[in-house]
């Protein structure tokens, strides 16, 4: 994935997770009310602070991090 400075990973905030812009929001919060059904400009509307490039970086963030793998390698 392309670098996004939307989307940060602060161990101290929100415990590590994805956030947008470092703000108290998690791609999982986006992700999981637009999969609720929540359009964009709900989700703008009831996250004021956010913008409709942070969720459509979220959902780039989401979608190429689901097409990551773990591969265990053999220690000698």
């Amino acid at each position: 994935m392309q670098n996004s400075e939307r989307i940060t990973l602060n161990p101290q905030v929100m415990g590590g997770k994805p956030c947008i812009r470092g703000l108290r929001v998690t791609v999982g919060t986006v992700i999981g009310l637009m999969a609720a059904g929540y359009s964009i400009e709900a989700i703008l509307e009831a996250y004021p602070y956010l913008e409709r490039e942070d969720i459509l970086a979220a959902l780039a963030f989401a979608a190429w991090r689901s097409e990551e793998y773990e591969v265990n390698v053999a220690t000698a």
